[in-house]
């Protein structure tokens, strides 16, 4: 399911609202606006459908959103983390894959002034390691040096491999053909 978001018209849609700075601070005044979330504790996958209602999102990528961030996030709990949150807080070191990940953006949507962000999803090859699980990848840059608050986060979103339907709402058929190849 991840194909449908390795899209470059969906990641253009969702880093205009986290890139350049001036755009993620408008995305934290809708998100704090917003009587349908807690940007202090809020989680991935919370703050997306806000900024970008899921009926403009490119394929009907909009329509599997749940879905998929479901699928992803459990994967993410089942994997331990021992990486540190970033180079500024050392100390802070989520249990989980899925914990780094909120705790990232509650970092980005939270600092003063916002931290942004540039998002990547990407799928997995057939013939990676793990390919049937998802992963992230965090990379902090520190433009006023290595051991002060970051200035952006590059995200990446690696999903599992699946060939890539062209569409979300592909048939019922479309979608046995493809994962039977």
């Amino acid at each position: 399911m991840g194909g449908i978001y390795d899209d470059q018209d969906y990641k253009n849609l969702m880093n205009a609202n986290y890139y350049p700075l001036e755009n993620m601070k408008k995305s934290v005044a809708r998100l704090k606006a917003s009587k349908q979330i807690d940007i202090e504790t809020m989680e991935y996958g919370q703050y997306q459908p806000i900024l970008s209602p899921l009926d403009t999102w490119p394929n009907g990528s909009g329509k599997v959103w749940f879905k998929a961030l479901g699928h992803a996030r459990l994967q993410l709990t089942a994997q331990p983390n021992t990486t540190p949150l970033s180079n500024d807080e050392r100390v802070v070191v989520p249990p989980t894959k899925c914990a780094l990940l909120d705790a990232s953006i509650r970092k980005c949507f939270n600092s003063e002034p916002p931290i942004p962000m540039k998002a990547d999803i990407r799928q997995h090859q057939k013939d990676d390691a793990n390919s049937d699980q998802h992963e992230i990848r965090l990379v902090w840059e520190y433009g006023n040096g290595e051991n002060q608050a970051p200035t952006l986060l590059n995200l990446t979103m690696v999903c599992p491999y699946t060939t890539k339907p062209r569409k979300a709402d592909a048939s019922t058929e479309a979608r046995q053909e493809h994962s039977d190849k």
